[in-house]
């Protein structure tokens, strides 16, 4: 993949971390890490963090004073993480918890182009409502490269995109519905059909919702270690 960039050390105020921000609190318990989607509740600097505890079907994930835990930050498109412990926690109604503060927090940055090969079916709507079964073939943050068998649209089209992706920690199904505008419309040698012409068109987002954005930088970034993990 290319765009990598290098770990380095940062300051928690180079996060940005904001109240009510969305935050990944990953658990150790068991052999395979596990990951959660948590949020940002409030921290006293150089003491501890708040963080709402995550819920797992509708029940508040098993955590412990004295457990593990990694936190991974999603700011724009940098990516931080950091390693914490859990210091106190207050089950129902309040259902939050204490960990402490960060003191060692690396890093990297993300571009917004930064793309991951794909594989998925999805629709293309246009603004007279014709719709259209299309193939993302690489996905990003910011857009995506789909491909056609027919014409969908010209650039500067306004559509739709519809398409389904898989949510850690246990592979829930969420279905996104984004607006997009066709950047680059034209026709070229699919990615996914060797030898076959298809209509292809780069897009992008528009106004993608928030939570689906996090999900799309956590795929970026798991795609991005996956490829250094093979490298080393």
């Amino acid at each position: 993949m290319a765009g990598e960039s290098k770990l380095q050390e940062y300051a928690f105020e180079q996060m940005n971390l904001q109240v009510g921000g969305r935050i990944q609190l990953i658990t150790h318990r068991t052999l395979r890490p596990v990951q959660h989607f948590s949020t940002v509740i409030g921290w006293v600097k150089d003491e501890y963090m708040i963080v709402k505890i995550p819920q797992e079907n509708g029940m508040p994930i098993a955590i412990s004073e004295g457990d593990k835990l990694t936190v991974r930050v999603f700011s724009g498109v940098n990516v931080c993480s950091f390693s914490t412990v859990v210091q106190r926690v207050f089950l129902r109604p309040l259902m939050y918890a204490h960990v402490s503060f960060p003191t060692d927090i690396q890093g990297t940055s993300l571009r917004a182009a930064m793309r991951v090969k794909v594989d998925i079916p999805a629709q293309m709507i246009r603004d007279d409502g014709h719709h259209a079964s299309v193939f993302l073939v690489n996905l990003s943050v910011s857009g995506a490269l789909v491909e056609s068998a027919t014409p969908v649209g010209r650039d500067g089209d306004l559509v739709q995109l519809d398409f389904t992706l898989l949510a850690p920690p246990d592979n829930r199904q969420v279905v996104i519905h984004t607006p997009a505008l066709i950047r680059n419309a034209s026709v070229a040698q699919s990615q996914k059909m060797e030898g076959k012409d298809v209509f292809s068109y780069g897009v992008q987002f528009t106004n993608l919702d928030p939570a689906h954005f996090t999900l799309l930088q956590n795929l970026t970034y798991e795609a991005m270690l996956a490829d250094r993990q093979k490298i080393v």
